[in-house]
């Protein structure tokens, strides 16, 4: 919990994979910058969270991490396995790190559990739907017959998202507005306990929203890429507001 004065502690989810810097090349976990840099603009104190194919119990764990934040954020990256929800993978889906699922999907069951506020970006959103029973469209294009919500890997597309009246998303972002994308990937079967709160123009799913208190907001879109923290600010808010209102239990 925050003590006056102190910025709530955000956990930040991160890759594990080899990585090049300098003259070394290392097995490493990362994180791109812009997402640190939006966490603390919003007046939150990142703490990166690694995967870890050493624990002996992942969901304990997960438990134990998140016990410790005021609130979480769920980076964008890899595709998740398909198995997770039942389905045959497409041998054209990439980037899938077993250490990264396992921990993920036991961040989000104790941040839910926990009530501790929770913002899923990209993959975030997808590891949200697929933890709470959902499914995933593993080749959008395929569907859409359009490369628009991701030009090429690594690249973003503009896309024009519209939102769902009463929501958060709209209360933060408005009617509609702007974004940048990049997935090949999207909900299918939304998950239990999660309304679609905005949309593409040409109908995906961009951003969800679980029913009930508490915020945990997922969203298809990067807003760090253009620097737009509002979503992160209203994270933080709300894990300030819940460290107020928790009453610490007796010593």
């Amino acid at each position: 919990m925050p003590s006056p004065g102190r910025r709530p502690l955000i956990g930040v989810t991160t890759y594990r994979q080899t990585t090049s810097w300098w003259s070394w090349e290392r097995d490493a976990a990362l994180v791109p910058g812009r997402y640190l840099d939006v966490v603390e603009a919003a007046g939150g104190e990142p703490l990166l969270l690694p995967p870890s194919g050493d624990a002996a119990d992942p969901a304990d764990r997960a438990d134990r991490l998140v016990s410790a934040l005021d609130g979480l954020v769920l980076i964008g990256g890899g595709d998740l396995d398909a198995a997770r929800y039942d389905a045959e993978p497409d041998a054209r889906n990439g980037g899938t790190s077993v250490q990264r699922d396992q921990l993920e999907l036991g961040l989000v069951r104790a941040a839910l559990d926990r009530d501790v506020p929770l913002l899923a970006v990209c993959r975030g959103l997808q590891v949200l739907n697929v933890c709470l029973g959902g499914d995933l469209v593993q080749q959008l294009p395929d569907r859409l017959d359009s490369t628009r919500h991701q030009p090429r890997p690594g690249a973003f597309g503009p896309v024009t998202v519209l939102t769902e009246p009463g929501s958060e998303v709209r209360r933060l972002l408005g009617e509609r507005t702007e974004v940048l994308c990049s997935h090949h990937q999207a909900i299918d079967r939304l998950g239990e306990g999660l309304v679609v709160v905005a949309r593409s123009e040409d109908g995906v799913v961009e951003a969800v929203e679980r029913t009930g208190p508490g915020f945990v907001v997922g969203v298809q879109w990067h807003p760090e890429e253009t620097g737009d923290v509002r979503l992160f600010t209203a994270l933080v808010d709300a894990a300030a507001d819940r460290s107020e209102t928790t009453t610490k239990e007796p010593a």
